[in-house]
């Protein structure tokens, strides 16, 4: 397996732990808890990892490097890819317009982050499965090895160059507190070495 694509399935699994604390988390807000800050948490982390840093590599290095490879980018497997980014883009926004708006949230903002929250975390789920299951073993099996060479040093210039490397492992840590809040038993089992 090549590096870029340890490093984006190892990225996935950080990802889900963050899903399932949001859906732990949108039970409590239908509960009548829960609350915009802690949304807000959500959206930092997903804005930040899920977007910026994770799917920057695959829109910028992996999907460019398949259409060179002769992968359809307007069809097929990447165009789907890059349509669901942008619809979980979508749900993103709305969550971050409900978690910064003002006052308590009423009865229907509460259903509106549970239908957002809900409607991201079972696209990711399936998106994430179709790039594990599908896209990336296509992408190894397809690209030649001096491409696939090319996307594991571009992934990785892209790690050292960004001036939020730092960052990047906050947002890590986001998701382990986002996790051991939502779903303890779970974020005890990740704390213990």
């Amino acid at each position: 397996m090549g590096a870029a694509i340890e490093i984006l399935m190892n990225e996935h699994r950080v990802i889900e732990q963050a899903i399932d604390a949001l859906v732990a988390f949108t039970d409590e807000v239908q509960r009548g808890s829960g609350d915009r800050a802690e949304l807000g948490r959500f959206v930092r982390f997903i804005r930040g990892f899920a977007d910026v840093w994770h799917h920057g590599k695959e829109e910028d290095i992996l999907f460019r490097a398949m259409g060179r490879a002769g992968f359809p980018t307007q069809g097929g497997p990447v165009a789907v890819m890059l349509m669901e980014h942008d619809i979980g883009r979508a749900h993103v926004r709305e969550l971050d317009r409900l978690a910064g708006q003002a006052g308590a949230w009423t009865e229907a903002d509460r259903g509106r982050v549970a239908q957002e929250a809900l409607g991201y975390a079972s696209l990711l789920r399936a998106h994430i499965h179709k790039e594990d299951e599908i896209l990336y073993p296509m992408a190894e099996a397809r690209l030649p090895p001096e491409l696939m060479e090319e996307v594991d040093r571009d992934c990785e210039t892209f790690e050292r160059r960004q001036p939020a490397a730092a960052e990047h492992q906050e947002l890590r840590l986001l998701a382990d507190e986002l996790s051991a809040r939502h779903l303890p038993a779970r974020g005890a089992s990740a704390a213990s070495p």
